[in-house]
């Protein structure tokens, strides 16, 4: 697709991710280009973007990177989800080794991460998810608290490698923290340049400047050695008494 054709901004994540500040920071920045958000299950994550749906997606990393770029962004803490009634629940952290006394929920097997916090809540295991995906299926019932030492997932942010349009490149600069005056961003890299009658014209005014200048420094000038002139003769004129 042209860099220069109208076109629709398609961003796909999975729960947990929050893509509205860049989202927003996009809209401020390119109001004629419109930016949709979809959410996606993350076995689904990538199928989008495979098929043309999405343009980028946000994803929960390991996946499969084939055809793709990829760009890691953030980690995520672990922690395990509880009922409030589970002696953990008393605990600020709780230690890796204090999980083996407790009955484990498979997410996949519990049917997702919403259902397993829901088992969990019940009293009948715990399970350990990312803070975010945790926090998203909060519940009045259940508590989650951080484990150190566990191993943490990392979000990231992927493309097609043949999508090399401006729209894409814009967006994951800004996901990037590049600034609307970066000379790195498309958007900047496509101010007009001037044609050469312009730039003749701008050099004749820029001389047309310049001799005004020095015809009014050697007006001054001239002024200057009269009055020295003058203040001369005055003073020959006081001598001369």
């Amino acid at each position: 697709m042209p860099a220069d054709q109208p076109r629709v901004l398609s961003v796909g994540f999975v729960p947990g991710v929050t893509p509205g500040k860049w989202a927003s920071r996009w809209r401020e920045r390119h109001p004629g280009v419109p930016l949709e958000l979809h959410e996606h299950d993350a076995d689904a994550a990538l199928e989008g973007l495979r098929n043309g749906s999405d343009d980028v997606v946000f994803v929960r990393l390991p996946v499969e990177r084939a055809g793709l770029h990829l760009i890691p962004l953030y980690e995520e803490q672990p922690v395990v989800v509880m009922s409030r009634e589970n002696e953990l629940s008393l605990l600020d952290e709780v230690p890796p080794e204090e999980l083996g006394a407790q009955t484990l929920l498979d997410v996949g097997a519990c049917g997702g991460p919403g259902n397993a916090v829901e088992v969990a809540a019940s009293g009948a295991g715990v399970v350990v998810l990312p803070m975010s995906l945790a926090r998203l299926h909060a519940r009045k019932d259940a508590v989650h608290r951080p484990v150190p030492g566990l191993p943490v997932t990392t979000i990231g942010i992927a493309w097609r490698v043949e999508d090399e349009s401006d729209d894409v490149e814009e967006f994951i600069g800004i996901v990037r923290g590049r600034t609307a005056q970066s000379s790195r961003q498309p958007s900047r890299q496509e101010a007009p340049k001037r044609t050469a009658a312009q730039k003749a014209a701008a050099k004749k005014a820029a001389t047309g400047r310049g001799g005004g200048q020095q015809g009014s420094g050697q007006q001054g000038s001239g002024q200057q050695s009269h009055k020295q002139q003058g203040s001369g003769q005055k003073g020959g004129r006081r001598r001369g008494r």
